[in-house]
């Protein structure tokens, strides 16, 4: 955990979600880790601009 930054999902609770709404496990596990990581990016980005 960082002050001020994003560092990952709760993989636990995006997999219940996924599994929730009928997305095959193996979607799963090659789509979330790309998913998270081009997010947690951008919403580290978003925070760090002055508009943020």
């Amino acid at each position: 955990m960082l002050p001020g930054a994003v560092v990952g999902w709760d993989m636990s609770a995006a997999l219940a979600l996924g599994d929730a709404l009928g997305v095959p496990p193996l979607a799963m596990a090659e789509l979330l880790p790309v998913i998270e990581a081009v997010m947690v990016a951008k919403l580290n980005e978003q925070m760090e601009s002055p508009n943020g």
